[in-house]
């Protein structure tokens, strides 16, 4: 039986409680101090990591060592990429992270990927905007992010991004191409932050057998 840590108890922490219930997976414990975890408790817990990037990057040590698995929805840590990719390969321990988990979101990367590829050398400029609410302390997104890097290997040219925080929205990724001809538009709205709760609880039942380090996309 799938069993869960959640590491960061706010209203993310609290959405995938909602929806570890729905499907009947076990949700050990959440907490605020990944790394006070009893090691025997962790080895059989996978664990669901949504806190800020300074604690993950304190704490990812300690989650390779000793979890069964881990499921990483936060960003802010790609200069370290190398190092925390080795320590979870070296634990033997599987990974699972991606800068979005909305399947919604995951199905835009795929269009996205594909949109560039067939475009490139056509003449078309890319453009990124992303709308979130007043909160969010990061820009760009690391949604934006990801999306960029996409239209940059497949259309060979990098896109801008234009970042913009207003009220309460929970997140707008619009990713455009447009030539002399025409303009294509692709956009995602999400209208609450519950697919990121759903999406990494599907992750949490792709671990099982899983080995290695996995971006959640290549696993869909």
């Amino acid at each position: 039986m799938l069993k869960v840590i959640i590491s960061g108890y706010g209203r993310m922490g609290h959405m995938i409680e909602k929806e570890l219930q729905k499907r009947g997976i076990e949700l050990v414990e959440a907490s605020e101090d990944i790394c006070g975890t009893d090691p025997e408790v962790a080895k059989e817990c996978v664990c669901i990591d949504f806190t800020m990037p300074e604690a993950f990057r304190a704490n990812y040590p300690f989650i390779a060592r000793h979890f069964k698995a881990a499921v990483v929805g936060t960003t802010g840590w790609n200069d370290i990429e190398p190092q925390v990719f080795k320590a979870f390969e070296e634990a033997g321990t599987p990974l699972i992270y991606a800068s979005n988990f909305s399947l919604g979101v995951n199905a835009l990367f795929a269009a996205i990927k594909k949109a560039s590829a067939l475009l490139k050398g056509a003449g078309y400029t890319p453009f990124i905007e992303e709308i979130h609410h007043i909160h969010k302390l990061d820009a760009p997104s690391g949604t934006a992010k990801s999306l960029a890097a996409l239209v940059e290997d497949g259309l060979g040219v990098t896109p801008e991004i234009s970042s913009i925080r207003e009220g309460e929205v929970p997140g707008i990724h619009t990713v455009t191409y447009e030539s002399a001809c025409d303009k294509l538009t692709f956009r995602h709205e999400a209208y609450s932050r519950e697919g990121l709760a759903v999406g990494a609880v599907v992750a949490v039942t792709l671990t099982e057998g899983l080995k290695g380090v996995h971006e959640f996309g290549e696993l869909l």
